[in-house]
């Protein structure tokens, strides 16, 4: 798919500073773009006007950006689905893919980044050939809790059972548990 000034994209973040910040950086690339701080208002613009690519985090709040893909693909079958995260794992890469995103970022995602995941070339300098570094990565601590996490999802909530599954004690999981890391700490936000 060819982006061009007249596409439409929606980005959807709880991060309101993220979300114009990005919005401006798009604009200067020519894409126009709605934006959405939750799912449903998420779900309403793209009701009202289907945009040709999504953008989505994969924490909405209390919300998964998870459930945003399937009724997205079904009002736009060819829209570009992205989630962005600052908790990536390869559980949710996996998850997100099966539920038909088509790529799967981690935050801070670059605007280059985007715009070659969205099939796009980036008018900016030219490639040197060199990978680009990120300012920051995903602290160990995030990681861990998002496996931490999925661990729980896939044994309903059960501490014990997802324990066993991690191959460590329900007490030091609990213990994790009670230390969810702190959002000051997360470079992505």
């Amino acid at each position: 798919m060819t982006m061009t000034a007249s596409t439409l994209g929606l980005l959807v973040d709880d991060d309101e500073l993220y979300l114009r910040t990005l919005q401006r950086s798009l604009a200067r690339k020519g894409l126009e773009t709605q934006t959405a701080q939750d799912a449903a208002s998420a779900l309403a613009l793209a009701r009202q006007r289907p945009p040709a690519f999504a953008l989505i985090d994969l924490k909405l709040g209390s919300d998964s950006g998870l459930a945003l893909i399937q009724p997205l693909r079904a009002l736009r079958a060819d829209m570009r689905i992205l989630l962005v995260t600052g908790y990536a794992s390869i559980a949710t890469a996996v998850e997100a893919i099966k539920l038909g995103a088509d790529d799967y970022l981690p935050k801070p995602s670059t605007v280059p980044m985007i715009l070659r995941a969205l099939g796009e070339e980036d008018d900016g300098p030219a490639d040197d050939g060199e990978m680009e570094v990120p300012d920051a990565m995903t602290p160990i601590s995030r990681l861990q809790w998002e496996h931490i996490q999925q661990a729980m999802h896939e044994t309903g909530g059960n501490v014990s059972a997802a324990a066993r599954l991690l191959g460590m004690h329900r007490r030091s999981l609990q213990r994790k548990l009670a230390k969810r890391p702190s959002p000051e700490r997360d470079p992505s936000r």
